[in-house]
């Protein structure tokens, strides 16, 4: 018996089409290529946190704040081995990922700070909301006649 993909929509990607052309079609490889982000808010700060399982986050990963964005990027790059008596496989993976988050307006780039533990990156950006005022209300009298 012997074992095929799994495809979703019961497309069989001929054997001939180039490489590029079947990653370009598959929908799983192309939700690999995006880093995972979750946002919120906690107090006055917005709290970006974002998986990156197994990597160096001083060589591997890269935080900006550049133009009212956050930019994050990382690269992965692993490999693996295993001999036996009569046998040794190795394999390896490599990729580049990168994500943009629009920032608010009114946020010091010089305070946001990053941290990285247990595969999760955590960025926090103080963001100083300002109290919009409530337009004041003035009642005009209306006369008769």
């Amino acid at each position: 018996m012997a074992l095929s993909r799994w495809d979703p929509f019961g497309l069989v990607w001929p054997r001939h089409w180039p490489e590029h052309w079947r990653r370009w079609f598959d929908l799983e490889a192309e939700r690999e290529k995006w880093l995972r982000v979750e946002e919120l808010e906690e107090d006055n700060t917005l709290v970006v946190r974002v998986e990156i399982p197994d990597i160096d986050p001083d060589k591997d990963v890269e935080v900006q704040v550049t133009d009212g964005m956050l930019h994050i990027s990382a690269k992965r790059e692993e490999r693996t081995e295993h001999k036996g008596k009569s046998s040794y496989r190795s394999e390896f993976s490599y990729g580049e990922f990168s994500r943009n988050i629009p920032l608010p307006s009114g946020i010091d780039k010089e305070e946001v700070r990053a941290q990285y533990k247990d595969g999760i990156l955590e960025v926090r950006i103080p963001w100083p909301k300002v109290e919009i005022e409530k337009p004041s209300t003035t009642k005009v009298p209306i006369s008769r006649g």
